[in-house]
């Protein structure tokens, strides 16, 4: 045994077991993540309870949503009457009844005492709509144009619905936003003038024509916008929810219903599909709490390709000075001890060093210098995606600078001097010798920095990410790209519905399923990344040698 200690096995079988145990760790969380977050959109059965709380009779309609063992003291002490129940413990249901705007909550806790009767609910219909979350209820006609249609209508119903709303969409996204910038460019246009006491009177009379022809097509607009949203008034559909009333739903709120009760197996797990699509590309509703996450998709990856090809030149080009060019002095010894400490910084004060230095003083100077027309309402002098990505860039740039060095540190000397020795230059060698032999260390630290910058939320918070943004940094009109917006991120994202939300519990499923996005968004990147790498590492393998 004395023996077998002093061999070193027992350390081997230690490190083994706690590597093990975090992959399982880290996997099992991945895993429960994944199914908290999945499952959201699994049509989940809806019931019909009926209710005797305190001698007073209801039904509720609506899902399991959760259950929790609560011990008899507690609910003494709460004050409720517990002479009839049995045993330590009592199940408390939490059931989800939808129907916002009638009852008030999405939710409805009852003890299971109080459940007189259970049953599934035969032909309930689950309505997604716009605003109000889902609606519990039993459809019985389709209004359309004063005409009464039955549910057979339905499918007609929504397709015309979804064709009225993509139209209503188009013209606000892309023709009244055309106008507008068009107006926006005029004017500009005719303050700048002014402000170099330029304008004379034809460009006047030029800018005041083409400003009355574009407040016309805007009116057009406006009118075909009108008449579009009276079309899709028109029609409404009928429901009876649980207490037996008949509620009027327009057109205009449905966006999908469906019947989860009466749905097959693989019914079921197309209705999954559907929704995990709607979820990825459809823009969120609801203060976050409905609809899709695709403009913090786009933000997350968008901001992290700008972020990486800006620290990347940096980060090598750093590392190429201190180990090629620059003598092992005192001055570089103390810029190597800066570019480590650097890494230990915590990130909001990175937050804060973009917002003092990258927006209020580079941005300011730019719109003195270029925007000064535009002024005071800032262009670049406010929080947008491009400080975001260097905000990040200077973060995760000692990770890159050390990848790399250590990378060109394994490049024999003797490669090096065999390149001088055949006549090229230094920066020869290193253009076309050194530098592509140092790529796969250069990989590995822009894998380092996209694993970390990705899901970074405080500095975020001040140089650019928001809760909702209204359009993508990315349109039809010059520059195409444009990085002074601000944008959103799935990391921010979670933190806003996880906390911010003004329906916890209904939001909850979202967190789980955003972070799991997430963490997918994260590992795609990497695995990208380290396909890259190791292409370059196969190919540069017989070099190394």
């Amino acid at each position: 045994m004395i023996k077998w200690f002093k061999s070193g096995s027992p350390w081997i079988w230690v490190t083994a077991g706690a590597v093990s145990l975090s992959l399982v760790a880290v996997l099992g969380l991945l895993l429960l993540i994944g199914y908290k977050g999945l499952s959201y959109f699994w049509p989940s059965p809806v019931y019909q309870f009926d209710i005797d709380i305190a001698g007073k009779n209801q039904t509720v309609i609506g899902e399991l949503y959760d259950s929790k063992a609560i011990p008899l003291q507690q609910l003494r002490e709460a004050g409720v009457d517990v002479s009839h129940m049995q045993g330590p413990v009592e199940m408390r249901y939490l059931i989800k009844i939808g129907n916002r705007e009638l009852v008030g909550t999405d939710f409805f806790t009852v003890l299971k005492s109080q459940i007189k009767h259970q049953e599934i609910a035969k032909n309930i219909a689950v309505v997604d709509r716009e605003t109000n979350g889902k609606f519990y209820g039993y459809p019985i006609a389709i209004m359309a144009n004063g005409v009464r249609n039955s549910m057979d209508y339905l499918p007609v119903a929504l397709s015309e619905a979804s064709e009225i709303r993509a139209e209503l969409k188009k013209l606000q996204q892309i023709e009244i936003a055309d106008t507008n910038w068009h107006l926006e460019k005029l004017r500009l246009e005719k303050r700048q003038l002014v402000f170099k006491d330029k304008l004379t009177p034809d460009d006047k009379t030029r800018i005041e024509r083409e400003e009355l022809n574009y407040k016309t097509i805007y009116k057009n607009i406006e009118n075909r916008l009108f008449s579009l949203q009276a079309q899709l008034d028109s029609a409404s559909l009928l429901l009876r929810d649980s207490q037996g009333q008949t509620i009027t739903l327009s057109m205009s709120q449905v966006l999908d219903i469906w019947y989860p009760n009466n749905l097959t197996f693989i019914e079921k797990f197309q209705h999954w599909g559907k929704q995990v699509y709607k979820f990825l590309t459809e823009a969120p509703r609801e203060a976050n709490t409905e609809g899709g996450v695709f403009p913090a998709i786009f933000g997350t990856v968008f901001m992290v390709l700008l972020m990486s090809a800006m620290v990347t030149p940096l980060g090598v080009l750093a590392a190429i000075y201190l180990y090629e060019y620059a003598g092992n002095n005192n001055f570089t010894k103390v810029i190597r001890i800066a570019v480590i400490n650097l890494a230990g910084v915590p990130s909001i004060v990175y937050g804060v060093f973009g917002l003092g230095f990258f927006v209020y003083m580079v941005g300011g100077t730019i719109d003195d210098v270029f925007f000064s027309a535009q002024l005071p309402t800032p262009t670049f002098g406010t929080p947008g995606i491009l400080w975001s990505a260097l905000t990040l860039a200077i973060m995760t740039l000692p990770v890159v600078i050390v990848s790399t060095e250590e990378g060109l540190s394994r490049i024999p000397s003797s490669v090096r001097n065999g390149s001088l020795a055949l006549g090229a230059t230094q920066a020869e060698t290193l253009w076309r010798i050194v530098l592509p032999m140092a790529s796969p260390a250069i990989m590995t630290g822009l894998i380092l920095a996209v694993a970390r910058a990705a899901g970074e939320v405080a500095p975020l918070m001040l140089v650019g990410v928001v809760k909702m943004a209204p359009t993508l940094p990315v349109d039809v009109h010059f520059p195409y790209v444009h990085l002074d917006r601000k944008f959103m991120h799935l990391g921010y994202h979670i933190y806003d519905v996880a906390f911010q939300s003004p329906n916890v519990e209904a939001a909850r499923p979202l967190v789980y399923a955003t972070s799991f996005l997430l963490v997918t968004v994260i590992v795609s990147l990497n695995l990208t990344a380290i396909g890259i790498r190791n292409h370059l590492r196969e190919k540069f393998r017989s070099l190394e040698l």
